[in-house]
């Protein structure tokens, strides 16, 4: 059945990939990211004051280097000597891989501060990380990674396991590793450097697609052996480090597809196999399920573009074809005439139709007597009486025309709908909820929320558009009582938009300015506050309203890539699941919503979903809607641990989905497209 256009245009805020990535943060990617998200900034707190105790940093005599099948290499035939390469067969590099996924981290405080990355010349970040500390600065001995090279093509084909083109790892020379310390600035986040950084401290596989041939790989592989040598000419002159090795798969792809399907993220045909977990997939999947469509009036819907949904109808979510019209939201649109909308009436009687409505945040507060807003009165009737036939209906705009003209007496069912399901359509959805039910904007914000279960955000400029025009909105509301004055709650005036994020239905995520709106956590049923780093500051009536014991302070742990947070984990989220059995819920906060008070939602949700890390990170990462989680460099590596500890308590076997080099290397890649 065909579908009508009344206007098309692209998407709003598609972020196109950056014109340069560096080649050792390249996989090839080349799905769109989820529109109008952000990386907020996470001001760095201060380096620790020599009074203040810190971790106490384990011993490496005492700390054994994690051991590997491929170490030492005397059983694998050499292919030769100087400098020395090895052969492998496909199922012992099969085994290489499960048994580093097997091997505990090291410590954190054996491999940071150095994993953050100290270039000597690098005053700035040496100081604040080392203070003059040089034992600090040293390449950590425990270390023993695994790292997949492929030889040919791109990674979008024929990708194993955590593989990475050669040119992530060597420098330009080809016979050298990449430097990637940073000579200038400071960062808690570098975790694009870590697979080259780690490279040096890792047995090394290469591997080739198929139609490489031997030499191409035996050619990248003597260079790899080089950079090896040269690494430890430079760094390793009284060899205290361990060593380690090259190893060469010469099979063709298709015969690592057939006797290690376990390994393969990307078949030869450039199809994800689901063998492996993949960030990206893993991101869409949550937002999908997170945003899915639902009733939120009667036949009216909101969800996400039914093209962005990985499989239609999965997870319960209707299929394009289940709707009688799509409105679809960006900021290209304008509000539709009651011409434009009473032809649509029309066509309704036919077939299917699509129509396109402005975006949230780009209506401007109307003046005066504005056509702008009653066309978007007349939408909101049009839609309200398409979707409830059963209602009279006899209106006209000022110059006569009727939208509601042979209006069809069957229901039809509506979609309104945009990329990631809640950011550009929230503006109509608030305003046809408002004026469906009869409700302020102060109410259908709460109740799209707590009632209707729709994690949603809007902008600024919604607000104070609403609450401009929501008493003609009132007014012209069919489900409004007569005299009806909207009074815009307390809270509601401090509003930006957003409210803390839902992660689990007992459990939210925000930022200090959520934490300080004491009256919207109640309205919210938010009953406790835990505060990572920042306190709250509320009134004495406001403290005893929610209880001295409802409120947690974690003290001293500042986003500043040095404070450890894994030692508050038990204590946070014993608070955190008081607040469940009582049946009520907690906010989590910092001063951003995205760092420390993000490590503790994931600890959360790992611990009591039974997730992995990169499970869990997407999960988390979906739910915070637009604003992007940034969990530092440590506090990744700690929730790691964490995995480890979990599995532990479980009586389970040590199993990452994803090593840690991999893990660092796809969150830098997620978001690199809204790094400003």
């Amino acid at each position: 059945m065909a579908t009508v256009v009344v206007q098309q245009q692209p998407l709003r805020h598609t972020t196109p990939p950056p014109g340069s990535v560096s080649p050792a943060l390249s996989l090839n990617r080349t799905s769109s990211p989820v529109p109008n998200k952000h990386l907020p900034v996470c001001p760095t707190g201060p380096s620790p004051l020599p009074s203040r105790t810190s971790s106490p940093v384990p011993k490496e005599d005492v700390t054994l280097a994690a051991s590997s099948p491929l170490h030492p290499p005397d059983a694998f035939p050499k292919i030769s000597d100087l400098p020395p390469l090895y052969s492998i067969e496909i199922e012992i590099m099969e085994a290489a891989v499960k048994h580093a996924a097997s091997q505990p981290l090291p410590d954190p405080n054996l491999m940071f501060p150095w994993l953050h990355g100290l270039h000597p010349e690098n005053h700035l970040q040496v100081g604040f990380f080392t203070n003059r500390r040089r034992a600090l600065r040293r390449t950590p001995k425990c270390w023993r990674g695994l790292t997949i090279v492929k030889v040919g093509g791109d990674l979008t084909t024929s990708r194993l396991k955590g593989a990475v083109s050669p040119d992530a790892i060597l420098a330009p020379s080809g016979f050298e590793f990449l430097a990637v310390d940073p000579r200038e600035g400071f960062s808690v986040r570098n975790f694009q450097i870590q697979t080259a950084k780690l490279a040096p401290l890792s047995d090394i596989v290469v591997y080739g697609e198929d139609g490489v041939t031997v030499d191409q790989i035996l050619d990248v592989a003597g260079r790899i052996t080089a950079a090896q040598h040269h690494w430890r000419v430079k760094n390793d002159l009284e060899q205290v480090m361990p060593s380690y090795n090259t190893f060469v798969v010469s099979y063709p792809f298709s015969d690592i597809e057939r006797r290690a399907p376990s390994l393969v993220a990307i078949n030869s045909s450039g199809q994800l196999t689901n063998q492996v977990v993949d960030l990206f997939q893993l991101e869409r999947l949550e937002m999908c399920t997170m945003s899915r469509a639902s009733e939120f009036s009667k036949n009216v819907w909101q969800g996400p573009t039914p093209d962005y949904l990985l499989q239609a109808g999965a997870s319960g979510t209707p299929s394009a074809e289940s709707f009688d019209l799509m409105i679809e939201t960006n900021d290209l649109a304008h509000i539709p005439g009651p011409r434009a909308l009473a032809n649509l009436t029309k066509r309704l009687e036919d077939e299917p139709q699509r129509l396109e409505f402005p975006s949230s945040g780009s209506l401007p507060p109307p003046t005066g007597e504005s056509r702008d807003l009653n066309d978007l009165i007349n939408t909101l009737r049009w839609i309200y009486y398409l979707a409830n036939p059963e209602m009279p209906a006899v209106v006209t705009d000022d110059e006569g025309d009727s939208p509601m003209t042979d209006i069809s007496k069957k229901a039809q069912k509506i979609l309104i709908h945009c990329p990631d399901g809640y950011t550009e359509s929230s503006l109509l959805v608030i305003a046809y909820m408002m004026f469906a039910e009869g409700i302020p904007a102060s109410e259908a914000w709460l109740r799209l929320h707590r009632e209707k279960k729709r994690n949603f955000f809007a902008y600024p400029s919604d607000v104070s558009y609403l609450r401009n025009v929501q008493e003609k909105i009132l007014r012209e509301s069919p489900a409004t009582p007569e005299k009806i004055r909207a009074v815009d709650p307390h809270w509601f005036r401090y509003c930006d938009g957003s409210l803390p994020s839902r992660i689990l239905p007992y459990m939210y995520l925000g930022n200090l300015s959520h934490a300080n709106n004491p009256e919207m956590l109640w309205q919210l049923g938010i009953r406790r506050v835990l505060s990572i780093g920042e306190s709250v500051s509320w009134s004495d009536s406001d403290m005893e309203k929610m209880g001295f014991e409802n409120l947690m302070h974690i003290t001293k742990v500042q986003d500043n890539g040095i404070d450890p947070l894994t030692q508050e984990f038990d204590r946070c989220l014993e608070f955190i699941r008081k607040g469940k059995s009582n049946g009520t819920a907690t906010l989590v906060h910092c001063r951003v919503g995205v760092s420390r008070s993000a490590t503790i939602c994931i600890a959360e949700v790992m611990a009591t979903l039974n997730l992995s890390f990169p499970r869990a990170y997407c999960y988390v990462r979906a739910r915070r809607l637009n604003v992007i989680i940034q969990p530092h460099l440590r506090f990744v590596y700690e929730l790691l641990k964490w995995e480890e500890l979990q599995q532990k308590k479980r009586s389970q076997q040590i199993k990452r989905e994803l090593e840690w080099a991999t893990v660092a290397r796809e969150i830098a890649l997620m978001n690199k497209p809204y790094s400003r």
